[in-house]
């Protein structure tokens, strides 16, 4: 039996309408029963099924009355029918029920999937496949050093964007002009940091990480390798202090002092990434003392310093690489070693990775064929007995040092371990010694103090064969691996020599 509609529903335009409409629902209902009964789909299904078809079908259902009004208001002008300016709503016409079932059914059926449709496409878009794979060349050094790190179970929404429609809607509205940037190629490399619209860390990070659960000491050991003929093991052993030596004691001693909920802690940065602090204040909130130290080697104008944005010390001021965290080759190396994915065997593997890691270069296809050619030409043409005799640790060492580099640099996004410093420790970069340089005094000479003590104690330091060990209670003075450094590197920070590419 043919179904009669509305006279007005008979155009071309309500025609198409009504096709892209039916095909856009069909598709989308097919791809959701494939995605369910095989339980398998990627980014770009999700985009198609929850975003893409959704908005060509809405398109579809407003071409329907669209061509409908558009049809009566020609008819109205030519004179073919007395109309009137209002539709007449005439339950006795079959063409009006017929619609008026048609129209209800589906719109009951456009409600629910819109429903179910609006509820994935939330959880679609607060994926981290989402975040990390549709951007694909942007988001991939992110997505990798994220899937590398600590948080590798946690959602980037978790600490990006935290629970709360507000917050949810802020980060999809800043999302739309980084869609536009992406769409248009207009995108800086590397993306710059800190990002100045990310959710306060107490909202965040605090949910897991919260002041009030005290920190104990940590045992740290780790592994370093000299850039000698042997790849000579240097072994350190360091009790971080965390927090205090007594639980009872809570925040009132060690690093997370500093989020100490009975203080503030505010600094001024003369640059983007918090690098240069000229100027702290230390606020007891229970005892009212205040102090402000300034940095006399910075000589920052009064006038200029008064202009600086005055922030409050949370965690991202420490750990602000906490899941995208670059690693630079003297460690990713070291680790490599370490796990013996490179022999320790392979006599100046350490100096000539560290050469190689070294240079820039402009494609990560580049690079790999550059390790590949770089590290076998060095031993052709200096050590030809080892070229000749440890080829198969020469290969596997190729193959590591490659899966290294594609983890943590990226030449297309141009992101390498220098160009994000990592605020914990203060090595590679200044870190803690953006305030503890013994530098920053108050009017009356309180001193923010450089002593390596007051973070961690050395417990053990030295060659494997030769290792210094503290009795007990006690701490070792620091000694500088190798012979040729002197007592210079007391004078000096760090990041001062250390590169990254240094043992």
């Amino acid at each position: 039996m043919k179904i009669k509609l509305p006279h007005s529903t008979q155009n071309w335009i309500s025609l198409i309408g009504a096709t892209i409409a039916l095909i856009s629902f069909s598709m989308i209902v097919f791809l959701f029963v494939i995605s369910l009964l095989l339980d398998k789909g990627n980014t770009y299904l999700g985009l198609v099924m929850y975003i893409a078809l959704p908005g060509v079908l809405v398109f579809g259902l407003i071409l329907i009355p669209l061509g409908m009004y558009l049809k009566t208001k020609r008819e109205k002008k030519k004179g073919a029918e007395d109309k009137k300016d209002l539709p007449v709503i005439d339950f006795n016409n079959i063409r009006t029920r017929n619609a008026f079932v048609i129209f209800s059914i589906g719109t009951a059926i456009f409600l629910l999937a819109s429903a179910v449709g609006s509820y994935e496409a939330f959880h679609y878009t607060e994926s981290v496949e989402f975040c990390g794979t549709l951007c694909h060349e942007v988001m991939k050094p992110e997505y990798m050093a994220y899937q590398n790190s600590s948080h590798a179970r946690v959602a980037c929404v978790d600490c990006h964007v935290g629970t709360g429609a507000g917050w949810y809607v802020k980060s999809k509205l800043s999302g739309l002009y980084q869609v536009y940037a992406v769409t248009v190629n207009n995108y800086p490399r590397p993306i710059p940091t800190p990002i100045s619209n990310l959710r306060p860390a107490r909202e965040t990070c605090e949910q897991c990480h919260w002041p009030e659960k005290f920190y104990a000491h940590k045992l740290r050991m780790e592994k370093h390798y000299l850039t000698d003929e042997n790849n000579t093991e240097w072994d350190i052993s360091l009790t971080m202090k965390i927090g205090a030596n007594l639980s009872a004691l809570g925040l009132q001693e060690g690093i997370h002092w500093h989020i100490n909920p009975d203080i503030r802690i505010e600094y001024k940065a003369t640059d983007e990434q918090r690098e240069n602090i000229p100027w702290v204040r230390y606020t007891n909130l229970k005892t009212g003392e205040v102090y402000i130290y300034e940095d006399k080697e910075q000589n920052v104008d009064v006038k200029i310093l008064e202009g600086l944005e005055t922030r409050e010390m949370d965690c991202m001021d420490c750990h602000n690489r906490p899941s995208h965290n670059y690693q630079p080759p003297s460690m990713f190396v070291n680790h490599a070693i370490t796990s013996g994915r490179i022999s320790k065997d392979l006599k100046h593997i350490k100096f000539a990775a560290m050469e190689i890691l070294g240079k820039e270069y402009p494609t990560t296809e580049i690079a790999m064929k550059e390790i590949d050619s770089q590290l076998k030409t060095f031993y052709r043409d200096n050590f030809p007995e080892i070229y000749a005799n440890q080829r198969t640790l020469l290969d596997q060492a190729v193959i590591s040092i490659k899966n290294e580099f594609n983890k943590n640099i990226f030449p297309e996004m141009k992101v390498r371990w220098n160009v994000y410093p990592n605020n914990i420790g203060h090595l590679e970069f200044n870190g803690c010694f953006r305030c503890h340089n013994d530098q920053h005094s108050t009017e009356k000479g309180k001193v923010i103090s450089k002593d390596c003590n007051l973070c961690h104690t050395i417990n053990a330091q030295g060659t494997p064969d030769n290792l210094e060990v503290a009795t007990i209670n006690s701490s070792l003075d620091f000694r500088h691996p190798g012979t040729d450094v002197g007592d210079e590197w007391k004078e000096m920070l760090c990041a001062d020599c250390h590169t990254g590419l240094n043992p």
